[in-house]
């Protein structure tokens, strides 16, 4: 069963610095660890190789689009419950209506206030956080189930 983690890490994806500088700032006064990454081949790669706890996605992104970047972390198993918070410029109906069929789990637009952001990171984190907890509880039940059949057979 793997142990719970320490500070959460939030990856922020944006391919405008300005922007990830700010979003930092906001989220100093969280206890997280921040990860960065300006296009989108980079934030796939940071996805795999960090994997944090929830992404601050960008929708207009280099190389890959947010919209991209998020069909493919919700399709695949080892990334589906990795919270998505889309970050965007964009605020007509259609650009929110994507960002769902995307599977984003939440959408702020810019400019972003401080504490609106904050309350979304507060709340998608606690949620990824309660079902980082169901999946040890799954784990463990699963090897307390496989134990019988094991002690049976030899």
């Amino acid at each position: 069963m793997s142990e719970p983690q320490g500070r959460p890490k939030i990856l922020i994806a944006d391919d405008n610095i300005q922007n990830v500088e700010l979003l930092e700032v906001y989220l100093e006064e969280l206890d997280c660890d921040i990860i960065t990454a300006y296009d989108g081949e980079e934030t796939l790669r940071a996805i795999q190789e960090q994997k944090p706890d929830l992404v601050l996605l960008d929708i207009m992104m280099p190389r890959i689009s947010g919209f991209e970047i998020c069909r493919q972390i919700k399709e695949n198993p080892q990334t589906r419950a990795l919270p998505i918070l889309m970050v965007t410029a964009l605020n007509e109906a259609g650009d929110v209506e994507r960002a769902v069929q995307a599977g984003a789990d939440d959408f702020i637009s810019k400019p972003i206030q401080k504490e609106d952001l904050l309350q979304r990171v507060r709340a998608l984190l606690k949620v990824k956080d309660k079902a980082d907890d169901l999946e040890r509880t799954l784990e463990y039940i699963t090897q307390l189930e496989e134990r019988p059949e094991e002690e049976t057979a030899s």
